[in-house]
């Protein structure tokens, strides 16, 4: 019974350190949000995911709220696109508020499932042994 309840849960991104390792994953920008991915190479583990909303957005009314929606959207529908063995992290923009909660949901959903350039803006792997 714990192991179709761990299939179906999301786990939680707590301390830092998970937070800034997925910093060095892709990044998914969108108008509400931006998705921060990291591929652990742990097939077999559950996804987890973590929600950031800085202070430049609001009052503490307000993020709590922006996180709680967050929150309720990969609940109800974002966390069935999360691949296991992935990290995610949530940035919140201040559009989050006023968007519609169908909209909040279909953007989260598309962002998870599109992949995109990974190393679209680091340097070059060779560096600067190339040139002789």
């Amino acid at each position: 019974m714990t192991s179709n309840n761990q299939k179906s849960t999301v786990g939680r991104l707590k301390s830092r350190p998970q937070f800034l390792a997925v910093r060095h994953g892709e990044q998914r920008k969108g108008p509400l949000f931006l998705l921060e991915v990291l591929d652990r190479d742990e097939p077999e583990s559950p996804p987890r995911c973590g929600f950031t909303v800085t202070k430049k957005h609001g009052n503490a009314v307000e993020r709590n709220r922006m996180r709680r929606r967050l929150k309720e959207a990969v609940r109800l529908s974002a966390r069935f696109a999360m691949k296991p063995g992935h990290d995610y992290v949530i940035v919140a923009r201040r559009d989050l508020l006023s968007a519609p909660f169908e909209r909040l949901v279909g953007g989260l959903c598309q962002r998870i499932e599109t992949k995109q350039k990974i190393h679209g803006r680091s340097r070059p792997a060779s560096g600067k042994n190339d040139g002789k």
